[in-house]
């Protein structure tokens, strides 16, 4: 067991050739889940391409984590009472 695969999510997922594009995703978002406290998915991501990718360029997972590296951004907050328009209050 490694901090950046606790669980070998993404070592098992990638000796499987028949998993699809949104198996991966799903597989990825348990990995991601399964981090330890502290450790950022976005400094490991890297390292698990490094790792993997050469080895597997064709495989869906290694196209997971190129995605996952691209949507870095921040998390806007989307819905809820708070980011509805209200009429302004004249005093």
């Amino acid at each position: 067991m490694s901090v950046k695969d606790p669980k070998s999510l993404i070592y098992e997922a990638y000796q499987i050739a028949e998993l699809d594009q949104s198996q991966c995703r799903s597989i990825f978002l348990d990995w991601a889940l399964s981090l330890p406290e502290g450790v950022d998915a976005i400094m490991v991501i890297p390292q698990l391409l490094t790792q993997y990718a050469e080895a597997f360029p064709d495989h869906p997972m290694t196209v997971v984590l190129q995605e996952g590296l691209q949507a870095q951004g921040s998390p806007q907050r989307r819905g809820g009472w708070r980011s509805r328009s209200r009429p302004q209050r004249l005093n």
